[in-house]
């Protein structure tokens, strides 16, 4: 899978940006951006949370989750993690993008004189904010930094990426949101290891890259995965994704061949003799079946 956050960086002749420590804001320009995507599909993950708007174009967030579809006039947050782009016509899709680690999104809501509530609320990994007046106009204030041929000082980028969270936990409509924002702030340094893989086990990711999501050395994570789950990370990978394609199969009438690409299968032989060992039968003849008992 290609680090999102690093592909961006690595072409500023199409991407005009601003850096902020580990923070990124960019423009997405339509035309060249849609150079880039030379294929529908795409496997991106990306180790920090990015929130973007969209002033023209559409596209497809895959998710374990499920799917978002997301529009012109759009303002989404996106944890960190794995996800399948779609490009759905060839006419680009110009954002304005902000990448934002967990700890900068912590130290901001740590200012605010009134404390978030904790909302106790499930989060999707993608998430559709209020569009309000106050925050289009927070991304039209940004769209003229990106008009000017000098880059504005990072002591200002800093500001108003704070201001674009602040805006965001003031709007008490963004409950979803601000119960995220209250699990970073009331959890222990390591994320939860769970939530994470059960986020993202059905992307081909290493395990050094689910550790660095976890927010722990590769050591670490191995040690705490057995904990948590009492099984080695690669055979409850295989186990989960092997279940998940067979519920795509069953449930969402996919293709084998989609049903493994999107269970993190980039090799389709390997795909077909792991589901075989598995469930007794190779994945054609289990779309319309039981699996056979273990």
């Amino acid at each position: 899978m290609v680090n999102f956050f690093e592909r961006v960086l690595q072409h500023p002749q199409f991407y005009r940006q601003f850096n902020c420590g580990k923070s990124l804001i960019t423009a997405f320009n339509c035309p060249m951006e849609a150079r880039l995507m030379k294929t529908r599909f795409a496997d991106l993950w990306t180790q920090y949370n990015y929130l973007f708007y969209v002033i023209d174009g559409q596209k497809t967030w895959h998710t374990a989750q499920g799917s978002y579809h997301i529009q012109k006039d759009s303002c989404v947050f996106v944890r960190k993690g794995g996800f399948i782009l779609e490009q759905l016509a060839d006419t680009g899709f110009c954002v304005v993008l902000f990448f934002i680690p967990d700890e900068f999104i912590c130290d901001t809501l740590q200012i605010r004189s009134k404390p978030l509530i904790n909302q106790d609320r499930h989060f999707e990994p993608v998430m559709l904010l209020d569009s309000s007046e106050t925050l289009k106009g927070f991304f039209l204030s940004m769209s003229s930094y990106f008009a000017e041929t000098q880059d504005p000082d990072p002591s200002l980028l800093e500001l108003k990426f704070k201001e674009l969270v602040l805006n965001i936990a003031d709007n008490a409509v963004n409950k979803e949101l601000l119960s995220y924002f209250c699990s970073l702030i009331h959890e222990p340094g390591p994320v939860p290891l769970k939530r994470v893989m059960e986020d993202n086990f059905c992307y081909n990711l290493g395990l050094d890259v689910y550790a660095q999501l976890c927010n722990r050395s590769l050591s670490a994570f191995k040690r705490d995965f057995a904990k948590t789950f009492r099984s080695t990370p690669g055979k409850w990978l295989l186990e989960k994704r092997l279940h998940h394609a067979l519920h795509l199969m069953r449930n969402k009438n996919k293709t084998v061949a989609e049903a493994a690409f999107e269970s993190g299968f980039e090799n389709p032989s390997h795909f077909s003799r792991a589901f075989k060992m598995r469930f007794g039968r190779p994945p054609a003849a289990m779309k319309d079946h039981e699996p056979s008992p273990m």
